[in-house]
């Protein structure tokens, strides 16, 4: 049986993609990745982000400034972005990837903060989900969140965190994105939370080109690896693989507005 996906995650404006779009498109389909979703992390990657999604029908855009390069980041990046909602391309379905991190040295965290909470409330001004990233700050983050109470809410990637904190995040409206790690049997953690979340607060990610998969260690993550994520997620949960794939579509389709 073949199943339909979303990525709902994918750097595809960055290499091995750059130049090979429609030839990575035509991998993806051929495993049942229907859609890609590219987030952008810094306001000069808005555009080409935004034209990879007009030139393929295959792809959606997110725009968003990503903690992990916050220096690249002023207020003049935070006026690009609203100036680009404003004008409300077609196939941009959510602000990200934004959020906290905590992971690199000198992360200068009150201005990570700042950024986050004002595209916080840009997600409320211009009515779309976030796209969020979350490195040893779930708790912090989860704060974030229930202090600004966006109306569309969004999801929050590559979850690696425990299952009480997943929760925290499904109780506040948010989605949890399933990712590569859950293929690596020493992360007993993460597959026993994803084992037990609902699954109607499930999304399917890859993170590609990071976050390369059990067995594909020092190789660029491709958005078709999501068929395996599936496949990991199938053995993990009780349910049928028909019902986990059609809760999959159906969540993100009912997140970011899509219309396939």
């Amino acid at each position: 049986m073949s199943f339909r996906f979303i990525d709902t995650h994918c750097h595809f404006d960055f290499p091995p993609f750059t130049g090979d779009e429609a030839a990575s498109i035509a991998r993806a389909a051929e495993v049942g990745v229907e859609r890609i979703i590219v987030p952008a992390i810094r306001a000069d990657y808005f555009a080409r982000v935004c034209d990879l999604a007009s030139q393929h029908t295959a792809l959606y855009a997110a725009l968003g400034l990503h903690p992990i390069v916050i220096e690249a980041h002023t207020s003049e990046s935070l006026e690009k972005l609203a100036h680009y909602l404003a004008a409300k391309p077609e196939k941009v379905v959510a602000i990200g990837e934004i959020g906290l991190d905590l992971y690199r040295d000198d992360p200068q965290f009150s201005r990570q903060q700042q950024f986050l909470d004002a595209q916080l409330q840009l997600a409320k001004r211009f009515d779309l989900p976030v796209i969020l990233h979350s490195r040893r700050t779930h708790d912090k983050l989860a704060m974030h969140l229930k202090k600004q109470d966006l109306p569309r809410r969004g999801v929050v990637h590559g979850f690696a965190g425990s299952l009480q904190q997943a929760q925290r995040f499904i109780e506040l409206g948010y989605c949890i994105g399933v990712g590569g790690t859950i293929t690596y049997p020493r992360a007993s953690k993460t597959r026993d939370v994803m084992a037990r979340l609902p699954l109607s607060a499930l999304l399917l990610e890859t993170d590609a080109p990071d976050m390369p998969l059990n067995g594909f260690q020092g190789q660029p993550n491709r958005p078709e690896q999501a068929a395996r994520v599936f496949d990991t997620l199938c053995e993990l949960r009780p349910e049928a693989p028909d019902v986990i794939a059609h809760a999959l579509l159906e969540n993100t389709r009912q997140l970011f507005s899509l219309e396939v």
